[in-house]
């Protein structure tokens, strides 16, 4: 595994880390059965690829910005912050994802990387935040739960989380 050379950060997408993404995106699709087809048109154009990626974006139907967590040249994975909840997030989505990909995975990137995120959800004037995770994702619900995460039942084989960020 490569060393780290500076302190893994949240930004905005960006080209500097074209290859480590590619990469480390592909290794994702692979490992998971999932198409790999959509980063050819990524590969070929990164520079639109990324300005489509940069800024608030409507997704899901709510306002949303999108952050990489990188460090240097290397591209560790995203983390996509909902600036509030339509019914359907409000069961299953929330207010934060995350991914790290999977070279990276299972080094303490992800709880670090979220609450990296729960500083620009206070950023954005949030006082909680919901997370959600797949009943079965015990790796993401220890990260939930270190930055906070309080269980609020099931919804449609997702367990939920809420954070109070006026706590942290």
């Amino acid at each position: 595994m490569t060393e780290l050379m500076t302190p893994p950060r949240l930004i905005q997408p960006t080209t500097a880390v074209r290859d480590s993404y590619l990469a480390g995106e592909r290794a994702d699709c692979v490992a998971e059965g999932r198409s790999t087809e959509w980063l050819g048109p990524a590969a070929d154009d990164f520079a639109a690829f990324v300005e489509q990626r940069r800024g608030v974006r409507t997704r899901w139907g709510v306002p949303s910005t999108l952050f990489w967590y990188v460090s240097g040249a290397h591209y560790l994975g995203g983390l996509v912050v909902r600036h509030g909840l339509t019914p359907e997030l409000a069961e299953v989505g929330g207010h934060v994802g995350y991914h790290v990909v999977t070279p990276w995975r299972r080094q303490g990137h992800a709880t670090r990387m979220l609450a990296a995120g729960l500083g620009e959800c206070r950023r954005l004037g949030l006082d909680s935040v919901l997370l959600t995770c797949a009943a079965d994702n015990e790796s993401s619900r220890r990260v939930i739960l270190a930055n906070g995460g309080v269980p609020d039942g099931r919804s449609r084989g997702e367990d939920r989380f809420w954070i109070d960020l006026g706590s942290l």
